[in-house]
């Protein structure tokens, strides 16, 4: 992917050299079928070369993987729509890539670890509240390109309705709830949201009181995916105002695997979490 570390690229080589082997094939016959030469087919699985969308299909093909999710995944981590082209190829321009590749990598996972600071996670929001968060981070952003981004967050949505739906698991500082972002209704409704969501199979929600004082997460918001089919892939995405950084070293991963379960021990249980959602909702008021 386009920001995605050469530490990806080898994962992906060494996933594309365990199906050359399940398929019984030496990577000069598999060199043969796509009609390249072995060296290239070597470059790709030590992760030295990057893969072409196009050559990606070629090689996928030969080693006779059909498997439309598989297919769909590495293609994912390869990076620039190989593969398969994702529903948000669309909206073009309207999506830096930084965003593209992260509603790539969400739309492949099977599970999300959240921590959020200070906004609804985007899995979550309402439309109103997800318009008021865009014009308030992006300001001074065309209208019409707004209503694209709101769209685009509402289609990402889509996967916790899925026939096997996204896993998320929440974990929220009492500040998100609390930070009337659009308005006192807005507030509101977006609230109510969060309750009803929080009820889902798929959806676990854990809010962080206050008086838990300081916590691992205090140095910003993080989200950790984790895929199908593959193993040992988890990543870990730090999104930043102007681009996005990706975590994959095992040492990293297993930091904030250790964060985030830290958190979910301090925090709320999910029943609690819904009761102090409802108190500060009902104790939103109006502007006099």
């Amino acid at each position: 992917m386009r920001h995605i570390p050469v530490v990806r690229r080898r994962r992906l080589g060494e996933e594309l050299k365990r199906l050359r082997r399940s398929a019984g094939l030496t990577s000069g016959q598999t060199a043969r079928l796509v009609g390249w030469h072995q060296s290239k087919v070597s470059r790709i699985e030590t992760g030295v070369s990057r893969v072409k969308g196009e050559d990606l299909a070629v090689l996928l093909d030969a080693l006779g993987l059909t498997d439309p999710q598989l297919r769909s995944l590495i293609g994912a981590l390869a990076g620039r729509g190989a593969v398969d082209r994702g529903w948000w190829e669309a909206y073009g321009s309207a999506i830096p890539p930084r965003y593209r590749d992260f509603i790539s990598l969400e739309s492949q996972a099977s599970r999300a670890r959240t921590l959020e600071t200070s906004v609804i996670p985007g899995l979550l929001q309402t439309p109103e509240y997800a318009r008021a968060v865009t014009r308030a981070a992006l300001v001074g952003l065309p209208a019409a390109a707004v209503d694209a981004l709101v769209e685009v967050r509402l289609a990402r949505q889509e996967v916790l309705r899925t026939v096997t739906p996204l896993r998320l698991h929440a974990v929220l500082d009492e500040a998100v709830l609390r930070r009337e972002v659009g308005g006192p209704g807005v507030m509101r409704e977006q609230l109510r949201r969060l309750s009803e969501l929080a009820l889902l199979p798929q959806v676990r929600v854990q809010v962080l009181p206050f008086t838990v004082g300081g916590y691992a997460g205090l140095a910003g918001p993080f989200v950790i995916f984790s895929f199908p089919n593959i193993n040992d892939l988890d990543l870990v995405v730090l999104d930043h105002l102007t681009n996005s950084l990706y975590l994959e070293r095992k040492e990293e991963l297993e930091a904030y695997g250790v964060a985030f379960r830290t958190m979910c021990a301090h925090a709320l249980s999910t029943d609690d979490s819904l009761d102090l959602i409802a108190v500060v909702r009902d104790g939103i008021r109006d502007s006099a």
